[in-house]
């Protein structure tokens, strides 16, 4: 009995540190104050979330530099440049860019898994190019916003909503998910776009070290490693195209 009121008490214990402590920190992780109370693209479509996460970081990089490797993000895509046995079933996250996957519309689907409709993943709600992107589906929204701080510095932000329904089936499964195993991932992810995108940025200022795209478009090289042959890096690629969906943002 004595060793049941420990573990009991170890749990309480836990769960309070959670509640108080990590998941305050962890669904504001990178943000400021000013990030965090501003109004984003999509804040109106779950306006009671229970689970309302903003995390940012600055990239040294332009947003043009950065936006592709969001467009291209996805799995069967690019991956998430997370965990890619967790979410990507393996299969190693791009390291470059894809220009087929460099035109997003309105009603893409952004596939979280091998199984796609309306409840497991998400479509292209809305967008502006170069700015910001709109994810959801029933219940959730993902959004991705740029914002420039001078011409190479750009603060990344993701806002991640979502309402749980408490009806469903796979709720249990849904708030394991959510409430401990998104900020790992999520933090690795930006992380893993922040490095991408400095990789970019860095090759894009040296012209006389690329390739040339037959379409006029440099694909950056990495110097040559002395113990091995050359390897290719991240690509600054193309602008993605200028379609919007001309909602404003805010």
């Amino acid at each position: 009995m004595r060793r049941g009121i420990l573990i009991g008490a170890g749990a309480a214990a836990g769960g309070l540190a959670f509640a108080r402590l990590y998941r305050p920190w962890h669904l504001r992780w990178g943000a400021t104050d000013t990030e965090l109370a501003m109004t984003l693209p999509g804040d109106e479509l779950v306006p009671a979330a229970e689970f309302d996460a903003t995390r940012a970081l600055t990239v040294a990089a332009r947003p043009e530099d950065i936006w592709p490797w969001i467009v291209q993000m996805g799995y069967g895509r690019a991956g998430f440049y997370s965990y890619d046995l967790l979410d990507n079933v393996g299969r190693p996250s791009a390291t470059e860019l894809i220009p087929e996957l460099q035109r997003p519309e309105q009603g893409d689907w952004v596939a979280m898994s091998g199984t796609v409709n309306d409840n497991t993943a998400f479509r292209v709600h809305s967008f502006e190019t170069g700015r910001w992107m709109l994810w959801a589906k029933p219940g959730s929204t993902w959004l991705w916003s740029l914002r420039p701080i001078d011409e190479r510095h750009t603060r990344l932000i993701t806002r991640l909503k979502a309402a749980y329904r408490w009806t469903r089936p796979t709720i249990v499964t849904d708030l394991l998910l959510m409430e401990l195993g998104d900020f790992p991932t999520m933090r690795r992810c930006l992380l893993g776009i922040r490095r991408r995108a400095e990789a970019s940025a860095v090759a894009a200022t040296a012209p006389s070290a690329a390739a040339t795209e037959p379409g006029g478009a440099a694909i950056p090289r990495e110097p040559r490693d002395r113990s091995g042959p050359r390897s290719p890096v991240p690509s600054a690629g193309r602008r993605p195209s200028s379609r919007s969906s001309r909602r404003p943002c805010s």
